[in-house]
């Protein structure tokens, strides 16, 4: 008879861890997808960003700084990620876009591997960069990608992957 009374407390503790690890499976999933995502909403909001300083590429790691007013991103070697912080360094520039501005992207590539798949890199990274300002709410008319005479970016391999992001005059 005293298995019979237990058996609701049995139920009332099962319903209640069930659903502490229901919980903790969301919050696991919300997190990841907000982190796969990005922030581009806040950083969106942002009207100017902060300076970075200009800092040579010199490993395999995608990065992003500001020098002279362009916005240099850096990428690894066979990818086209942006850095953490992208939007962030894009803050002066959107908010030139928005105010009437164009931005003229410039893809370059290192002189490893396969010209022909370099140049399509070159393409997709300066394309991921376009995809983020046009996220961020800049206008597609107010973006211009413009294929540099000279695709083989200067400096080491890791300098010459990069795509710009300038303010027209």
């Amino acid at each position: 008879m005293s298995s019979q009374d237990d058996e609701p407390e049995y139920r009332v503790v099962a319903l209640v861890l069930i659903s502490v690890i229901v919980l903790a499976v969301g919050l696991a999933l919300g997190i990841g997808i907000h982190k796969s995502r990005g922030s581009a909403p806040a950083a969106a909001a942002a009207v100017a960003a902060p300076a970075a300083a200009p800092v040579a590429a010199s490993s395999d790691d995608a990065s992003v700084v500001v020098e002279n007013g362009v916005v240099k991103f850096y990428f690894a070697s066979g990818k086209a990620d942006l850095a953490a912080g992208a939007l962030d360094a894009l803050g002066e520039a959107i908010a030139a876009a928005k105010a009437g501005k164009k931005l003229v992207i410039s893809g370059f590539h290192d002189a490893t591997g396969d010209p022909a798949f370099n140049a399509e890199l070159a393409k997709q990274r300066a394309m991921a960069v376009r995809a983020a300002l046009v996220g961020a709410g800049v206008a597609e008319a107010g973006v211009e990608l413009k294929k540099p005479e000279q695709t083989m970016g200067t400096g080491n391999n890791a300098e010459a992957r990069r795509v710009e992001v300038a303010i027209a005059p």
